[in-house]
Parts: C-alpha cells; structure tokens; sequence
C-alpha cells in the first residue's frame, strides 16, 4: 500500500521506529509553510532554527533511502497550507493510506483531524515516541484530586523511571533540592567559553524575505550559533556535562548582566524540536554524575532532572488536560497592552533592558528571566494574556505552545487561576536585586519604593496586592503578604499606588 507520511517541523527523531527500515512505497514529506510562520510573528533566530533543522533531518534520512518530498517556502509548488500540502501529495502520488505523527499543538491536532475526516483513503497516526508520558497520563494520575500539584508529579516519575532512587527512597535523602538553587552568580567560578556554532545563514535569510515572512529580532548572518543538527546538539549535550553541570543547580536561577546563558544548557531548542529525546538527555547527564560523583554534588544534578522529567512533561500533561478553554483564561481580568518596548528593550528598567534585550538579540532568555523579570512586570503592570501569550509563543527560539502556554498565561500570568501555580509569581525589586546585578547599573533605586527615582517594581507589587485583593484573600500562599498590606498605613499605599498607576499608563516613560 503506498503510504505518505507527514513529518512536522518540531518532530525530528530520527530514532523514531518509522526509520527502522526502508521502504520503497513509503514518502514522507516535509514543508517550511507561511501557515506556520504566520500564526504569530515570530524571532528571526526561530525561523532559521526550524527551517535549518527540517532540512538536515531530511537530508539525513535521504541518505538513508528513505524518499522525502520537501518544500522550501520558496518552493514555487509550495501550497503553504498543510490541507493542501497534503491533499494535493495525495493526488500526485497516488497515495493509497495518509499517516501522520501526533502534533504537540492543539490547534495542528484539530487541523489534523479535520483533514483525516474528509479524505477518501485510509489515515492513521502515531505516537512521536518523544515524551516520557502520554497525553492523558497526567489528567489520570490527578483524577479525583483538588490540586495539580507538580511535586506529587513529579516524585511519581522517579519512582515510575526509577531515575535517582535508592531502595524506593529519593538519593540523597530528599526529594527536591531547590533551595541549594538560589545562589547569586559574581564573577566566580568562572563559565567556559561558550560552545557554539558559527554557521553563515545569508541564504536562508533571502528565501525569508524573498517569501516576505515577517519576523522580528536580530539575527548575525554569519554568525549563527544555535545548534541545528543532531551531532550539534549532542555535542552541546557533551559540553554541558562536561563544562557547565558541576554548577548548574547553584546558578540556575542567577541573572548577570554580562552573562546570557550562565551555566545553562541551551538543549530546549533540541528537545522541543524532537532533535534530543528527553530519556537521552537525562540518561547522558546521569551517567556523567555517576562517573564523577567526587566532583558534582547531587543538588546540580537534581536541578537539572527536575526540569526535564518534572515541568517539562508536567506543563505537557496540564496542557492536553485543559484545552481548549486554557488559552481563553483570564481570571485576573487583566487587559493592558504590551509597551513598545518589548520589542526594542529601550528602557530605563535595568533588569527588562537586558532579559528583553537579550531575548531580542538571542532568542532566549533563561526560565528567571522570564518569569520573575518580564513575566513579573507583565502580571504587575496587568497585561492581557493573549498579548503576552504571543510575545513569549514568537520570541523565543523553543517556544511552542504546548510548554509556552502553560508556562506563561498558567505559572508567570496567573491568568488560569492557579491551575499551574498555587499563587502568582510577583515580586518587588528586593528578589531581582537578590538573584541579579541588574540594580546596581540601575537608573532606579531598588530600595525606594516612591519618588522619580524608585524601582518600579515596588510601587507595582504593593498595588497589585491591593487591587487584587479579594482575588487572593482566601489563598493561604497569599496570606503573609496581604497581611503586611493590610498593616500599611493608607497614605502610604496610596502614594504607592498613585505611582503605579502612572507607571502602568504610559509605561514607556520608564
């Protein structure tokens, strides 16, 4: 039976079963389309990412004899449009049965089912052997409970995975080291120089603008260092353990101006994009700790695995559990716009000029940065979900809605009303001034709390507490900070938020 198969452009495991053998009446087929760069305008970095990566996949497997139909998006017979796309191999090819890998987004899951329904020939999908746990195996392990709480989760697959365990016990006689990663990076110890790889992208860059796809961000033509094929990505996956893992779980929720990355990974792109399983990468950084257990404390490590088998597919399993309605939340009722600046990083806000700055010229900004500096400012300041959704879905270069959502309306937006996050993640400029140095080059003074000269985010934080208030007054996470509210004195608060309220008017003044 000659069979297409389509391949979407985050789902590149060449380890997948459908490539265990060749086979002659078997074509897949690929394409960059505008229906995928058009949905949200997204970074310049991201697209080439994608684009680059889809390519080498299937020039990989090309090699291996399997037959592909790709299209460029400047390909003259390009469609564009997956229904198209499809419809139009199968008349071509004379295709007898369509299969298709299981999307991670909703809406190409829907788009999916729509056109399987209305073809005339035999369809099928299958799982992209990618994720720890199915779909439906988070909203199964939470059946009956109250609360969706992620360590419960999380303690779960370690068990399940057996990844940690001594004797049915966490190793090390704890569950969660997070407390051992909150340190302040100041210069010591020192990062290794960063490993990239410098690829020149000036004719992809063309086809972009010859294709008009709008994008935004900055972009080195000659100087692209996103890692796009698997022996990169593996090489990546190398020198982190190698080079960075000893101190990863003290520093990862450090911020520094002179440093984009820290001890991070930067493996998200990889494993979104289905380049790098998850299994291989804690496998990988595992059997590095087991090998130099003298030399890395269990807490770097800890950090690490948390994030992979713990919120990667926790955020996974609360997005199929809540769609549709997810993306329609808003329980905060919160409807501002977002200011210019996140799109140029021009402010006098030291700690948004760089996370916004560097994500603008990187493409990436690390889950600190995201969440208690833009996210933080985003809450406080009352931007409206959707508008933040888009910001975060097209800025950074491993944004896809399955983890950009929940991570972003749910655990920064509070916009689904606790579903992700127990209480909303809000500061005021004493945990940006603890974790950073962005204060200290400030033009705003991180201890004032009014005046010209005072942090923002001060005034912001105590007037989001009080104009929230019956929100969150019987949410027992918010019960010792409402309980300072109510001790301020009312002249106190209202110069607060006399100041808020012109901050969150004409935000680019600041």
């Amino acid at each position: 039976m000659k069979t297409l198969r389509l391949i979407l452009g985050d789902q590149l495991n060449q380890n997948h079963s459908w490539f265990n053998t060749v086979d002659e009446n078997v074509i897949y087929i690929m394409a960059e389309m505008k229906q995928e760069t058009d949905y949200v305008k997204h970074h310049i970095q991201k697209v080439v990412a994608f684009f680059m990566a889809m390519r080498h996949f299937k020039e990989q497997l090309t090699s291996k004899g399997h037959h592909f139909i790709y299209f460029t998006i400047t390909h003259p017979e390009n469609p564009q449009e997956l229904k198209e796309l499809i419809t139009q191999a199968i008349e071509k090819n004379q295709i007898e049965k369509f299969e298709y890998l299981l999307p991670d987004e909703y809406r190409l899951d829907q788009q999916l089912r729509t056109i399987c329904n209305e073809l005339t020939i035999a369809t099928s999908y299958y799982d992209t052997e990618h994720f720890y746990t199915t779909r439906l195996q988070l909203k199964e392990f939470f059946k009956g409970k109250k609360q969706l709480i992620m360590e419960s989760f999380y303690r779960m697959m370690r068990k399940k995975h057996n990844i940690m365990m001594v004797n049915d016990q966490p190793e090390g006689g704890k569950w969660n080291f997070d407390h051992a990663n909150r340190k302040k990076w100041k210069g010591q110890p020192t990062i290794p120089h960063e490993r990239g790889f410098r690829k020149n992208v000036t004719d992809i860059l063309k086809e972009l603008e010859e294709a008009h796809v709008k994008t935004f961000g900055s972009i080195d033509p000659e100087q692209f260092s996103w890692p796009v094929t698997r022996a990169d990505c593996l090489s990546v996956l190398n020198y982190f353990c190698n080079e960075l893992l000893v101190h990863f779980g003290d520093y990862q929720d450090a911020m520094h101006e002179e440093q984009k990355f820290l001890f991070h990974s930067r493996l998200s792109f990889a494993m979104n994009a289905k380049i790098l399983s998850p299994k291989e990468v804690i496998n990988k950084v595992l059997g590095h700790y087991y090998d130099h257990k003298e030399d890395i404390h269990i807490s770097q490590v800890e950090g690490f695995i948390r994030q992979i088998l713990g919120w990667r597919e926790y955020m996974r399993g609360i997005y199929w559990k809540e769609m549709p309605e997810y993306k329609t939340l808003n329980k905060l009722k919160n409807t501002n716009s977002l200011p210019d600046f996140y799109w140029t990083g021009n402010t006098k806000m030291n700690c948004l000029k760089h996370a916004i700055g560097q994500s603008l010229d990187a493409a990436y900004a690390h889950h600190i940065q995201r969440l208690m500096v833009i996210g933080n400012f985003s809450l406080l300041t009352q931007m409206h979900p959707d508008e933040v959704d888009q910001w975060y879905l097209g800025v950074y270069i491993d944004a896809i809605e399955w983890v950009e959502i929940t991570n972003t309306r749910g655990m920064s937006q509070f916009a689904d009303g606790g579903i992700v996050a127990t209480k909303p993640y809000i500061s005021s400029a004493n945990y940006i001034h603890k974790m950073s140095n962005y204060c200290g080059n400030c033009h705003y003074s991180h201890t004032k709390k009014t005046g010209d000269d005072a942090c923002p985010f001060n005034a912001l934080y105590w007037n989001f507490l009080a104009e929230k208030r019956n929100h969150f007054k019987d949410n027992q996470r918010m019960k010792m900070m409402l309980s300072l509210l109510d001790k301020m004195e009312g002249k106190k608060l209202a110069e607060l938020q006399k100041r808020a309220h012109e901050i969150i008017q004409n935000p680019e003044a600041y």
